[in-house]
């Protein structure tokens, strides 16, 4: 969507978190991640304000530019000036994890086919693939209560989360917690693989071959050996190249 480029109002470090998360929004779009306009990235921007950046409602993913993201305070109240809506159903989700969670430098939440497809299956993330086993090592559930636009499920989402960084909203989708937005896109797509694998070995029709439980406890030294100690930012260069090639509008 056309927009007055924003980068002369801000901060250099609010821009580059700007362009990182626009640059996740069209990621998520090129994947097939999306649902219409209806999910969340939320990105917190450094600092003691607890101020943040998400999509403005209405727009496609693939729309989403760096100066069209809105930023809102933790009580969902618009610091800059926006003509689009944010959504209340998608702020108390993202809201609750923020509050609770230093750490969470970005949370990414997806209602995919997969994803909501093994949310309902009441054995939840089975150890069937490597994939699965960074999943397991930082794994919570959480109950579905309806449409999340009601204030009082924000204690018992931010329970049920705790310290890990992989959520399985029942009957709902996936979430994830990352440090970073490229630590979370990584995440997520470790978790909608982890899914689409499950689904698939479970459609062949034969005994399913789970992974020793060992293998999970020793995953996270697994993670920091495969990036080099740099988790997401290990792969981030790579996918901005490839966005940068796909359609590089994403900076406006």
């Amino acid at each position: 969507m056309p927009a007055t480029s924003v980068q002369s109002q801000v901060s250099e470090q609010e821009w580059q978190l700007r362009l990182d998360l626009a640059a996740c929004y069209r990621l998520v779009a090129h994947y097939g991640w999306s649902d219409l306009v209806f999910t969340h990235i939320s990105a917190r921007i450094p600092g003691p304000e607890h101020h943040f950046l998400i999509n403005p409602y209405g727009l496609m993913f693939d729309e989403i530019t760096a100066s069209s993201l809105v930023k809102v305070d933790q009580h969902c109240n618009k610091l800059n000036d926006s003509p689009h809506p944010v959504n209340p159903a998608g702020f108390v989700i993202h809201s609750a994890i923020h509050e609770a969670r230093e750490d969470a430098g970005c949370v990414l939440h997806t209602h995919t086919r997969a994803g909501v497809a093994v949310s309902a299956q009441q054995a939840g993330i089975l150890p069937l693939s490597q994939q699965s086993t960074f999943v397991l090592a930082s794994l919570a559930y959480h109950d579905y209560e309806g449409v999340a636009f009601r204030p009082e499920e924000k204690p018992r989402l931010q329970a049920d989360l705790g310290q890990a960084n992989f959520m399985v909203l029942r009957n709902h989708g996936l979430l994830v917690v990352g440090k970073t937005i490229a630590d979370a896109f990584l995440s997520m797509y470790t978790f909608e693989a982890t899914c689409q694998i499950q689904l698939g070995a479970q459609t062949g029709g034969g005994a399913l071959t789970r992974v020793d439980p060992r293998i999970v406890s020793g995953v996270a030294e697994a993670m920091r050996v495969q990036t080099g100690g740099l988790g997401g930012a290990f792969v981030w260069p790579a996918l901005i190249r490839k966005l940068q090639r796909i359609d590089p509008s994403y900076q406006d």
